[in-house]
């Protein structure tokens, strides 16, 4: 067998683990999807938490731990100190993820009651105290001093990485080929 002929069977061998080792995993995951679609989804677990400042997140999901594949109607109503009312807000969904859904600046700085509910047919309801607190603005960064280091000083750069690897490829090569080859007497 020549040489080219043997790394190209090497290759063929290794796309062939690849795609036997892959198969197992396809066939979990089918079976798995199929008992997902299968499953009753009329009701959400609502996870309620503030955002750190005067907003309000929601996490949306099956209550089996699914993550939300569709879009549903949440509504948030709260309930804050003083006797504050906010709502009905209806709530859109947010690209953070699946299922996941922001007020924005809903509140005022104190401890809010706040409640979503999802209507039929996904119904789902939460309650959870909030703590909302004013946005705050980070402190200025302090400068910092940039030095440039003066030719010949300083890190090598990633070159000598590059030749290092290019010297082990050429390497392997060589090897390759005086390992590889078979002689035959006439």
């Amino acid at each position: 067998m020549t040489g080219i002929r043997k790394v190209l069977a090497a290759v063929f061998v290794g796309l062939a683990l690849t795609v036997f080792a892959a198969a197992p995993a396809a066939a979990q995951a089918a079976p798995a999807a199929q008992a997902a679609q299968a499953a009753p989804a009329d009701k959400l677990k609502l996870v309620v938490a503030g955002d750190g400042a005067e907003g309000v997140t929601i996490q949306a999901t099956y209550p089996d731990g699914r993550r939300l594949d569709q879009v549903v109607r949440l509504v948030l109503t709260a309930t804050g100190p003083d006797g504050q009312k906010v709502g009905p807000v209806q709530l859109e969904p947010q690209p953070e993820g699946q299922g996941f859904y922001s007020s924005g600046k809903v509140l005022t700085a104190g401890t809010w009651k706040v409640t979503v509910n999802s209507p039929a047919p996904l119904s789902g309801k939460a309650t959870a105290t909030v703590q909302a607190r004013a946005a705050q603005t980070p402190p200025a960064p302090e400068p910092v001093a940039v030095n440039k280091p003066a030719d010949g000083e300083g890190g090598a750069g990633w070159w000598p990485f590059a030749a290092a690897g290019l010297v082990l490829v050429a390497l392997a090569m060589v090897v390759a080929m005086l390992f590889g080859r078979r002689r035959t007497t006439t």
